[in-house]
C-alpha cells in the first residue's frame, strides 16, 4: 500500500513537473519567456510551447490586439487667437515591440495609456496653439489631425507602441465664448446672404434692361415690318383700284359717290343744308350721273 501510494504522489508530481513546461500562446496575446527575471524570446504565433519550470522560466502574456484610448472629457486648449476650444479626442493604438513596452511600463497597459495620454495631449497643444479657430474646427481640421498624428507615432514608437489612427471627435467653443461666437458667424452669415442679395438684385436688372432693350428692338423691327407690308399693301390695292377704276371712270365717280353718301347719312340724327341743285346729289337726280335741270324757284 505504501508503496502504491508513493507511486501515485511521484505520478502527481512528474504531471505538475511536466504541466509547468508547458504553455499555450492564443490568436490575442503576445508570450515573453523570461528566464530567472530576464525577458527573453518573445512568441507572436499562437500554439503550445514547452519551458523550463518555474522558477528557472515564467511567461508574461500581452494584449496584441488593437486598443482605443478614449478620454471621457474633452480636454481645453488655447488657439493661437487666444480663445479657449474643447477638444474630444480617441486614439487607436497597439503593443508593437512586447519586450520595450513591458520594460518602459512594466507590462501595464494602464500605465501605458496614461503615458499614451500625456503624449497626445502634448502634441494637441503644440498643433492648436498655432492653428486659428477656424482652421482647427473646419479650415485645416484633417492637417491638424495628420500633424498630430506624425508627433505621437514617434514619441510612441520609442516605448513600444504603435499609432494606428488618431481621430478628433469633437471640437467646439467653450460655454463662456460660445454665445459671442455664434453671432459673430450669424453675423457674417447675414453679411454674406446681404451680398448675394445684393449681387443678384443687380444681375437682375441688367438682365431685365437687356430683355427690355432686346423686346424694344424686336417691336421696333415688327413695327417696321408692318408699315411696310402695309405700305406694300395699300399700294398693291391702290393699283389695283386705279386699274379697275380706270376702265369706268364714270362707275369709280359713282361708287365714290355712294360711300360719301354713306358716310353723310350714317346717323339719322345729322342735319345738312345744301342746294338741291348741289353736285353732291347729281345721282340722286339721275342715276346715270347726269346732270338733270334744278327745279324752279317758286
Amino acid at each position: 500500500m505504501n508503496r502504491i501510494i508513493t507511486i501515485f504522489i511521484g505520478a502527481i508530481i512528474a504531471l505538475m513537473l511536466v504541466s509547468s513546461t508547458m504553455f499555450v500562446v492564443d490568436q490575442k496575446h503576445y508570450g515573453i519567456l523570461f528566464s530567472f527575471g530576464k525577458a527573453g524570446d518573445v512568441i507572436s504565433k499562437p500554439g503550445l510551447y514547452f519551458k523550463m519550470p518555474a522558477p528557472f522560466q515564467n511567461v508574461v502574456y500581452l494584449d496584441n490586439r488593437t486598443l482605443t484610448l478614449d478620454t471621457p472629457d474633452a480636454e481645453r486648449f488655447i488657439t493661437s487667437e487666444k480663445k479657449n476650444i474643447l477638444v474630444d479626442s480617441f486614439v487607436k493604438w497597439r503593443i508593437a515591440a512586447p519586450k520595450l513596452f513591458y520594460v518602459s511600463f512594466n507590462g501595464d497597459e494602464r500605465r501605458a495609456e496614461n503615458r499614451l495620454a500625456q503624449i497626445v495631449k502634448a502634441a494637441l497643444n503644440d498643433e492648436i496653439t498655432k492653428r486659428s479657430v477656424h482652421d482647427v474646427i473646419s479650415g485645416a481640421r484633417y492637417e491638424v489631425m495628420q500633424a498630430i498624428e506624425k508627433k505621437v507615432v514617434v514619441e510612441a514608437k520609442q516605448v513600444g507602441i504603435e499609432i494606428v489612427d488618431v481621430r478628433l471627435k469633437r471640437v467646439d467653443y467653450v460655454e463662456e465664448i460660445a454665445p459671442t461666437v455664434y453671432e459673430r458667424m450669424k453675423a457674417e452669415r447675414v453679411k454674406a446672404a446681404n451680398e448675394l442679395r445684393s449681387t443678384g438684385s443687380a444681375e437682375s436688372e441688367g438682365l431685365r434692361a437687356e430683355a427690355d432693350r432686346r423686346r424694344t428692338e424686336i417691336l421696333s423691327k415688327a413695327f417696321r415690318k408692318a408699315e411696310q407690308t402695309k405700305g406694300e399693301g395699300d399700294a398693291e390695292a391702290s393699283r389695283i383700284y386705279a386699274e379697275a377704276f380706270g376702265k369706268s371712270p364714270e362707275f369709280y365717280k359713282f361708287y365714290r359717290s355712294l360711300e360719301a353718301y354713306r358716310a353723310t347719312f350714317k346717323n339719322h340724327g345729322d342735319v345738312m343744308v345744301l342746294d338741291s341743285g348741289s353736285e353732291f346729289f347729281k345721282y340722286f337726280r339721275s342715276p346715270g350721273g347726269a346732270a338733270a335741270p334744278a327745279p324752279a324757284k317758286k
